[in-house]
């Protein structure tokens, strides 16, 4: 396991499984054309760099937020993978602060 920094291994942990979990999110949508096509939409990227993007821990964290922002689309997901929506949310806290809203 690769520590990053001055982070302890537990904190590197969190993080590795919350990018686990953020790239099951991404193959949840990936799953259903109608869900990536919207996501794809909003995020500005083309099928052709989405395998690029999914290694930037930053990228991952917006996956987890898309989910988050949609109450039903998380409550799929959470299903899907038996975890709670709680789980979801701390897993994007683990991949750390979202990105400041824009003035």
């Amino acid at each position: 396991m690769k520590n990053r920094g001055n982070e302890s291994p537990s904190t590197t942990a969190l993080q590795e499984t919350a990018e686990q979990l953020a790239v099951a999110a991404l193959g949840f949508l990936a799953a259903e054309p109608d869900r990536l096509s919207r996501f794809l939409s909003l995020s500005g990227l083309g099928p052709q760099n989405l395998r690029a993007a999914a290694a930037d821990p930053a990228f991952l964290a917006s996956v987890l937020d898309y989910l988050l922002s949609d109450e039903p689309l998380l409550l799929a997901f959470a299903a899907y993978q038996e975890q709670a929506p709680e789980t979801i949310a701390a897993a994007r806290r683990a991949l750390g602060e979202p990105p400041p809203e824009p003035p």
